[in-house]
């Protein structure tokens, strides 16, 4: 059982910037696939970006590319998501993901809500 715990989510304004932090604890962190979601009112969860186990090879989604960051340091069992140059359509609950890179495991954080707005 891994659990996962997000922190950094607000409200800031149009243009700004944010850190969200995921710690997880009770795994070996190295086995999981770490990714963040979101999900915004009416909207179905979308992935938003998403690393290797090693943190050699990282993904985006479409309309954060350029400005949203992933990131993991296997020291501290944490991977982060740097959101910069924000905007109102990135406001929703982000989520974080583990995903084990070899059987059919996974596991969601509680979710940290994030607010862009002037």
């Amino acid at each position: 059982q891994v659990e996962l715990v997000e922190f950094g989510g607000g409200l800031v304004q149009p243009g700004g910037s944010l850190r969200l932090s995921c710690a997880a604890s009770g795994g070996t962190f190295t086995n999981y696939i770490m990714s963040w979601f979101r999900q915004s009112p009416g909207k179905e969860r979308e992935l938003v970006a998403s690393i290797t186990s090693t943190g050699s090879k990282t993904n985006y989604r479409d309309s954060v590319k350029g400005r949203f960051t992933i990131s993991r340091d296997n020291t501290k069992n944490t991977v982060y998501l740097q959101m910069d140059d924000l905007k109102v359509d990135d406001t929703a609950v982000y989520y974080c993901k583990a995903t084990h890179r070899v059987v059919t495991l996974h596991f969601w954080g509680q979710g940290t809500q994030v607010t862009v707005s002037s």
